[in-house]
C-alpha cells in the first residue's frame, strides 16, 4: 500500500512542479506580450526606456553636469519638488547643466496622469519613461544602497558622482548642485 501513496504522491507533486513552471511563463510570456503591445499602441510623446537603453544616459562623459530625477505623478513629494527642480534647471543651464526627469508611472498612466502633469506644469526638463519591471536588477545599478523609494536623484558628471535616495528643496538641491558645478 506504501508504494502507491508514494506513486501517487510524487505524481501530483511532479505535476504541480511543472503547473506552477508553466503557469509562470505564460504569465511571463503575457505579460511580455502586453509591454510590447502597449509600447507599439502608446501615443507619448516620451522615449520610453527599459533599464538597458535608459543606462547610457545615467552614464555620459562630457563636460556637462546631469540631474537624473527619479519621479511618478502618483508620488506626492516628487510632485511637491518638481518645482524646485524646473528652477534650478532654468538658473543653471548656461553652467553645463542637464536635467532628465525619469518618470516611474504605469503605462496605464502615461496618457491620464503623466502627459497632461507635463504639460500643465510645463516641465523643462527632459521627460523620459522607464518602464522596466525588473526592479530589483536595475534599482542596485542605479546605487548600490538604493531601496528604491522615490523621489530619487543621480547628480553625475565625468568627475563626480553622488546619489540622493531623498527629496529636495530649492535651496538644498543648489548646495548639492554646486559642489558639481564649482
Amino acid at each position: 500500500m506504501k508504494p502507491l501513496y508514494l506513486i501517487v504522491f510524487f505524481t501530483f507533486f511532479i505535476y504541480g512542479c511543472n503547473s506552477a513552471a508553466d503557469k509562470k511563463n505564460k504569465e511571463k510570456e503575457i505579460n511580455d506580450t502586453e509591454l510590447e503591445i502597449h509600447n507599439e499602441t502608446s501615443t507619448v510623446d516620451f522615449p520610453i526606456y527599459d533599464y538597458e537603453g535608459l543606462e547610457p544616459l545615467l552614464n555620459r562623459k562630457d563636460d556637462k553636469t546631469y540631474i537624473i530625477n527619479f519621479w511618478a505623478t502618483w508620488c506626492k513629494p516628487c510632485v511637491e519638488e518638481m518645482p524646485s527642480f524646473e528652477k534650478t534647471f532654468e538658473e543653471q543651464k548656461e553652467n553645463g547643466v542637464e536635467m532628465l526627469l525619469v518618470s516611474l508611472d504605469m503605462p496605464t498612466m502615461w496618457e491620464k496622469r503623466l502627459v497632461p502633469f507635463v504639460e500643465a506644469n510645463e516641465l523643462k526638463g527632459e521627460v523620459v519613461i522607464l518602464d522596466d519591471p525588473k526592479m530589483n536588477d536595475w534599482i542596485p545599478k542605479i546605487d548600490k544602497n538604493w531601496q528604491g523609494g522615490i523621489p530619487a536623484t543621480l547628480i553625475y558628471n565625468r568627475d563626480k558622482r553622488i546619489f540622493y535616495p531623498h527629496g529636495f528643496t530649492y535651496e538644498e538641491l543648489n548646495t548639492e548642485l554646486n559642489k558639481f558645478i564649482n
